[in-house]
């Protein structure tokens, strides 16, 4: 399994106006992207910085993903700065240990 880690600086606008683009439309979308187990939305509302946490099952999935359509139009949004995409392996067994949500762990579990 991989991890997508994503951050960006939102632009300066009142949060309602921010909050107004997280739609249920706009998450329903990650349901169609091949590869994706979950995502975790990050919001910093203080420091105007949001992003995400997705979990891959396959490097090759996270990285047709981060060099895909959607990260493109994060790179062109100029609402957008400071974008930082990165891939990381996961470590399982220290992440069993801890208790992370991966998917295999629900199964052991029923």
């Amino acid at each position: 399994m991989v991890i997508v880690q994503i951050n960006y600086r939102r632009p300066e606008m009142p949060k309602a106006e921010w909050e107004a683009r997280y739609t249920d439309a706009r998450a329903a979308q990650f349901l169609e992207v091949p590869g994706l187990l979950w995502k975790i939305w990050l919001d910093g509302a203080e420091e105007r910085r949001a992003g995400g946490i997705y979990l891959f099952e396959s490097r090759a999935a996270a990285e047709a993903y981060a060099n895909g359509p959607i990260a493109a139009r994060m790179r062109a949004n100029p609402d957008i700065s400071e974008l930082d995409i990165r891939i990381f392996d996961v470590r399982e067994r220290m992440s069993e240990i801890t208790r992370a949500p991966l998917p295999h762990l629900r199964a052991a579990a029923e």
